[in-house]
């Protein structure tokens, strides 16, 4: 796999997993674009290991604090955000749940069945809709702080859902949190919280299974190592963004984004793909 082909695949992994436009369909469909050849399985592993260790990275102060609070202790440095909600973990915990057996059940239909471009643009465009509506209609007053059990049930069900391609871990978790109104910085903050431990799981699987297959080829080490490291950086710096562009700004981009790029994978689906 030549180098610059992992490293434009690390890049778009890293954009397209943390903003709300879907890494699935996106990787699904650049090698077909640019044509190129499938990375592969193992080219896959790295780029999620380089996923988990941007959100570990970049949250990792939010996840000591919140097992410390767990446990009944204090740190030094607290967020005040999080020290107001000390149940957090838990929630978080309880919020899992729901993908965790989703991705039991179905795992072979979303490596397979429905990794189709018609049923991503579907996806692409059903929850751009979704996004919108849910970024109009929220009051947008609350944060972390107030998350309770309903609210950690309902954007857990949510991120359930993205198992389906095309749907956006992000879109969907962070639309169900506008629904009970948090402040948009708030709920991509509650989503990739929450998409720690699920995609932390995958990785974890994904790697010991390929550890039982053999390992690493020697033929994708440079590219294996290049896209854990170039995902990894990348990603940190896109939620650095993102976090601080849902501050001052609202979704309608990402909205629009999605709703065009909708329209292209159908539009390929049902001439090309057809």
């Amino acid at each position: 796999m030549p180098l610059y082909q992992a490293v434009v695949l690390a890049i778009l992994q890293s954009l397209t997993e943390f903003l709300p436009i879907s890494s699935t369909a996106h990787l699904a469909l650049a090698p077909w674009l640019l044509g190129w050849r499938d990375p592969g399985l193992t080219y896959d592993i790295a780029l999620h290991l380089g996923t988990v260790a941007a959100l570990a990275a970049y949250f990792f102060r939010d996840w000591l604090q919140l097992t410390a609070q767990a446990l009944g202790r204090r740190l030094t440095k607290n967020d005040p955000e999080l020290a107001a909600n000390p149940r957090l973990l838990w929630l978080l915990a309880l919020a899992s749940a729901p993908v965790g057996l989703t991705g039991y059940l179905f795992k072979d239909y979303a490596e397979s069945a429905w990794r189709n471009p018609l049923l991503m643009g579907s996806m692409l465009i059903l929850v751009g809709l979704l996004m919108y509506w849910a970024d109009r209609t929220s009051r947008a007053r609350r944060d972390l702080a107030g998350l309770g059990l309903g609210d950690a049930l309902l954007i857990g069900l949510a991120q359930a859902a993205a198992i389906v391609p095309g749907v956006s871990r992000s879109g969907i978790t962070i639309s169900a949190a506008l629904f009970r109104h948090f402040q948009r910085a708030a709920a991509a903050r509650f989503s990739f919280l929450l998409s720690t431990p699920a995609l932390a799981g995958a990785a974890l699987k994904a790697w010991l299974d390929l550890r039982a297959a053999g390992g690493v080829p020697p033929e994708m080490r440079t590219a294996f190592i290049v896209g854990v490291v170039v995902s990894a950086v990348t990603g940190w710096l896109v939620i650095a963004f993102f976090l601080r562009f849902l501050r001052r700004h609202t979704l309608r981009f990402f909205v629009f984004y999605r709703l065009i790029f909708g329209i292209m994978v159908i539009a390929l689906a049902l001439t090309v793909f057809r």
